[in-house]
């Protein structure tokens, strides 16, 4: 008997481990399906759409052409495009520059604990609520040169009437403006919310040595916001390379083509002028520059990342 049981009880063993159901790993394709149709539809297709077009001459209405590197070697010789590209750079560095200033000075003002701090944020931020569309069409009639109430304070204090976004000179400034006005309060959230991070223990020690407050700025607090502020100038940066509305509703790229950027110029060579090849070609030159200015301002972010991680040693 005890030679036997050892072998039922291997069988029984046997038989309720086969009884029991195999369990398969979970499949998460199901999940994962709809997002990649989704991705391939919005993004991957109308690139790749793009790239085809920009090897071919086509203009809507008729016939379409094989064209080679043609579309891009007509870029080079374009005047024009050259042009509206030095208008993106200049633009695009203004509107960043500008709202890093007064948003960096405005979130240390709004750091400080007064009276209606909170209130006083809260109308702060508003511009930032705002649509660009009403932005600009309040904004073009404030710089008109005979009834802009820019004009009327100026006048109060002696100054004689500008020509705004009315002038090729200033046009690019004044619009820089509407852009600083309107996103200087993202900005200045952004860095708000670095500096509510910021320990205190070092500022104490700071100034039991005797610092004062621009040398506590400028070796403290500067240099533990710096991934904060590298946020902002990416999101700022992505911003006003795409920026168009408000360029568009108030200028729409004049007078002339002061102030025509890219985004003015492909848009109205694709769809005023119906040359979906040569825009094709533009948009994709104008994509390699973006990517070249986020590789570098990734290259400054790990930078600024860096020296918070050796700050912190």
């Amino acid at each position: 008997m005890s030679a036997i049981a050892p072998e039922r009880a291997g069988v029984t063993t046997q038989a309720s481990e086969e009884s029991q159901p195999i369990r398969l790993a979970p499949n998460y394709w199901p999940f994962v399906i709809p997002a990649l149709v989704v991705v391939g539809a919005v993004i991957v297709f109308p690139w790749a759409f793009t790239l085809w077009m920009s090897v071919n001459s086509w203009t809507l209405g008729q016939s379409r052409s094989f064209a080679g590197m043609e579309n891009y070697l007509r870029l080079a010789s374009d005047p024009r495009f050259w042009e509206s590209l030095w208008h993106t750079l200049i633009y695009t560095f203004l509107s960043v520059v500008a709202p890093m200033f007064f948003g960096t000075v405005a979130a240390l003002i709004f750091d400080a604990r007064f009276a209606l701090r909170g209130l006083l944020r809260g109308v702060f931020v508003m511009p930032m609520m705002a649509t660009p569309v009403a932005v600009a069409l309040v904004w073009t009639m404030m710089f008109h040169p005979q009834l802009g109430v820019l004009n009327y304070l100026l006048s109060l204090i002696g100054i004689p009437a500008q020509e705004w976004i009315f002038n090729a000179n200033t046009v690019i400034p004044s619009l820089v403006a509407v852009e600083t006005w309107q996103w200087t309060p993202l900005v200045m959230l952004i860095v708000l919310g670095g500096l509510a991070s910021v320990p205190r223990e070092p500022f104490e020690s700071a100034e039991i040595d005797g610092a004062n407050a621009w040398q506590q700025f400028r070796y403290l607090t500067l240099p533990m916001i710096a991934p904060f502020l590298m946020i902002a100038v990416i999101i700022r940066t992505i911003d006003a390379l795409k920026s168009f509305d408000i360029i568009y509703a108030m200028t729409q790229g004049g007078p002339g083509t002061a102030s025509e950027t890219i985004n003015i110029y492909l848009y109205n060579t694709a769809f005023s002028y119906y040359d979906m090849g040569y825009g094709s070609a533009m948009a994709v030159v104008f994509f390699i520059v973006i990517v070249a200015l986020s590789f570098i301002l990734l290259m400054l972010r790990q930078r600024s990342q860096w020296v918070e991680t050796e700050g912190n040693r």
